[in-house]
């Protein structure tokens, strides 16, 4: 199964959670690509195109918001899964207001870089352009 994360490439916050994503997905089912990308205007809708969200697409079905985030977390493991479960407990319009706030101010808690990430030699292979 293809799984793509879609992220905004100049967000601190998104580059850490790749990063966060990188160390933890031992079945490397992920691979990436920037939300800036050609490869995600010619993939992505339009309206799922908006920086303000990391957008997962599986098996031809886009997820954004929280519920991107919780998918991702459980298909990593660990730990983490069980938090995707918890928190999936929770009403979509709460989790996502939460995640919206979070992506509304996260330039200002956590910065934005000048261009978008470059993977390392390593991780070339995931990322896709």
């Amino acid at each position: 199964m293809k799984r793509i994360i879609f992220f905004d490439g100049v967000c601190s916050l998104c580059n850490g959670f790749i990063d966060f994503i990188l160390k933890r997905d031992q079945k490397k089912a992920f691979e990436f690509s920037s939300l800036q990308s050609q490869f995600a205007r010619k993939i992505l809708p339009p309206q799922n195109l908006s920086l303000d969200s990391i957008v997962l697409l599986e098996d031809q079905k886009v997820y954004t918001n929280s519920t991107a985030v919780l998918r991702i977390l459980f298909e990593i493991g660990g730990g983490w899964n069980l938090f995707a479960v918890l928190a999936s407990i929770l009403p979509v319009w709460l989790r996502d207001r939460i995640y919206q706030t979070i992506a509304r101010n996260r330039y200002k808690l956590f910065g934005k870089k000048d261009t978008c990430r470059l993977p390392s030699p390593e991780e070339k292979n995931r990322f896709l352009e």
